[in-house]
This record gives C-alpha cells, structure tokens and sequence, in this order.
C-alpha cells in the first residue's frame, strides 16, 4: 500500500479574484467564472460585481472585480498555471504590467498558505491587503477571513485603506 500525505486528496478552501477592463467586461467574467468550472473547480460563493477606477493610470477604463470562494484539488502552480491558460483563452495579451486586459485572474489566498515562488507565484497575493477590489468584495462573502501571514481580519485591513479607496469602489 502507497504511503500518501492524505491532505492531497482534500479539497482546499481558495479565494480567486478576476477583474476586467476591456470588452464586455461581465461577459468576460462570466466565461471565466465558466471555464474555472470546467477544469473541476468548485464554486462555493460568488461576489458582487464591483467597479473600480483603472490603476495607477485612472485614464484607463474602469474595472470590474469579483472574488471567488472555490474548492479544489489542484495544487498551488497548477491552479496558477490554470488561470494563466484561461486569461490566454480570454484573449489576455502579453503587455506591460497593469495595461488593461479582457481577464485578469489571481489567487487571493490558497488555504492559508504562505507560499514564494520567485517570479511564479507569492501566496497569498502580495498586495492584496492594500486594494479595495480584493478587500470588499471578499468581505462581502468571507465576513471572518484573516490575512494569512499578517494575522489582521479583513475588518481592520479595510480600515486601513486611504478614504478615496473606500469612496471610488462601487457596487453594480
């Protein structure tokens, strides 16, 4: 008989965030939200859509952001390296860092774990803690959710945002 880490074989608890700020932006969303579930992943709860200025350059169209609560059984770079394939099937192009895109998906959080790949894939999400897109609409679902390395709840994370943060995010 093998002898196997049963962990492996449960599910994790994830959070995934997706925003997009070209083309019909929802329609984007919702494929992605689709082709998530085609590759055995498991939706659980689903945010509000929620605008947002494009940054750092405002000039830019608006976001619009959701975050996940899904359950799979991939592994940390394989559920990465799943998102990426998505993006690229979206029609996401090779492009300077944050230029508009028709899909951008990232890993929030993976069960908890604190994860650095260089240059691959830092868990959980290295900013996330400093954007009003991740932070409200996982409040929204998650009401209990801890920062995995900080050890600070999502309440006192979003009362730490910059008041014009709070104010320029909208619920649609």
């Amino acid at each position: 008989m093998k002898n196997q880490d049963i962990s492996e074989d449960l599910a994790k608890i994830v959070y995934l965030g997706i925003g997009s700020n070209l083309g019909i932006r929802r329609k984007n969303i919702e494929k992605a939200k689709f082709l998530l579930k085609e590759n055995n992943i498991k939706l659980i709860l689903v945010s509000n859509y929620y605008e947002t200025p494009s940054w750092p350059d405002p000039k830019y169209p608006k976001y619009l952001n959701i975050i996940l609560k899904i359950t799979c059984h991939h592994g940390p770079l394989n559920l990465l390296n799943i998102c990426k394939k998505i993006e690229i099937n979206l029609g996401r192009k090779k492009s300077k860092k944050n230029s508009p895109r028709m899909c951008d998906i990232d890993i929030i959080d993976y069960n908890g774990i604190q994860l650095n790949i260089k240059s691959k894939l830092n868990l959980p999400h290295q900013r996330m803690h400093k954007r009003n897109f991740v932070l409200i609409p996982l409040f929204e679902i998650e009401k209990n959710w801890k920062h995995p390395s900080k050890k600070l709840d999502i309440r006192t994370l979003i009362s730490l945002l910059p008041a014009d943060d709070i104010t320029s995010i909208k619920k649609i």
